[in-house]
């Protein structure tokens, strides 16, 4: 196994590289978010979630959703280009892909991506940007699995940065990278899926689901990723009555 990494890193050429990455982002999309959606609607007919707004979503919303998502899986297939290029010229290193290692990676590139994304998103709230390019993700005021990655393809190439600036600082097992996608296209299902674990009342891990839904259908505020703790230190959280 690790001989066919060290091969794929070091041998593998550029352009199959891009091809890689991006069929592998159109399988988190186009296969992961069907098998959420249909997990939220069975959870949701045995009341373990609950729809947030029961509204149907217009079939031209979804096809924009797509159409956008699209056009953000090509720029973030080029995200791992220079990664690659910056491990071959040794100016990132790599740790044993142990499981541990995997396991931090995943986990510290996630809490890593709460702070890239936060800061991401309020700078795509100032004029300028909001309508310029963020006004393409809240195209959907309903919020749904193909919402996920429908952004202007300028902020698709910001939030592709995530691993990259990091890995600059902090060396992490390359499989961990991997998998890091797939970690945070979950947590993102989850926070557009249109779904609230219970019944969202309160202030406890019932709620999970419904702060970035509360984003799209106001316009403001909520700008965390999977977590509301920075919205919550910056005083902008919305919370839900």
């Amino acid at each position: 196994m690790q001989e066919i990494i060290e091969n794929i890193i070091y041998n593998t050429s550029y352009f199959s590289l891009y091809g890689l990455t991006f069929i592998y982002f159109l399988f988190l999309y186009f296969t992961v978010a069907p098998m959420f959606l249909v997990i939220c609607k069975q959870l949701n007919k045995r009341g373990l979630l609950h729809k947030i707004i029961d509204k149907k979503v217009k079939r031209k919303q979804l096809n924009f959703e797509i159409k956008h998502s699209l056009q953000s899986i090509f720029v973030f297939g080029f995200s791992v280009l220079p990664i690659i290029y910056l491990i071959r010229i040794d100016k990132i290193t790599l740790l044993p892909n142990t499981f541990f290692n995997v396991v931090l990676a995943v986990v510290v590139l996630t809490l890593w991506n709460e702070v890239h994304f936060f800061i991401v998103h309020r700078i795509m709230h100032l004029p300028f940007f909001m309508k310029r390019v963020h006004f393409v993700h809240h195209q959907s005021r309903i919020p749904t699995v193909w919402s996920v990655y429908s952004f202007h393809w300028f902020e698709a190439l910001l939030l592709s940065t995530v691993p990259l600036i990091i890995m600059l600082f902090v060396p992490f097992s390359i499989v961990g990278v991997f998998l890091y996608p797939l970690a945070s296209v979950l947590l993102n299902y989850a926070g557009h899926c249109n779904y609230r674990f219970g019944d969202g009342y309160g202030n406890s891990w019932r709620l999970f689901g419904t702060h970035h839904n509360e984003h799209h259908s106001k316009g403001r505020a909520n700008y965390g990723f999977a977590s509301n703790a920075l919205d919550k230190f910056y005083n902008c959280y919305i919370k839900r009555h």
